[in-house]
């Protein structure tokens, strides 16, 4: 997982059958940021590569410091 250029990129292994691949794309953004899935959601794109995802209860610069911090530490793929 990495931000580059205002896009946070995300690599599963998981397949995109029957919807395995946004269930990952979820399970480990909850993980990164410390929420809990229920508070993540795929408001476009879940049928697609690239997508958009609602967290709920954190505003931008909560979400974009979760990420740094997370990014100083190590990353996650």
């Amino acid at each position: 997982m990495e931000f580059r250029d205002g896009v946070l990129r995300v690599k599963v292994v998981a397949s995109p059958q029957a919807g395995k691949a946004n269930a990952a794309v979820i399970a480990l953004l909850a993980r990164h940021l410390g929420v809990p899935r229920r508070r993540l959601k795929i408001i476009r794109g879940a049928s697609s590569r690239d997508k958009v995802v609602e967290v709920a209860g954190l505003g931008q610069q909560e979400l974009l410091a979760r990420l740094a911090v997370k990014d100083k530490v190590g990353r996650s793929e």
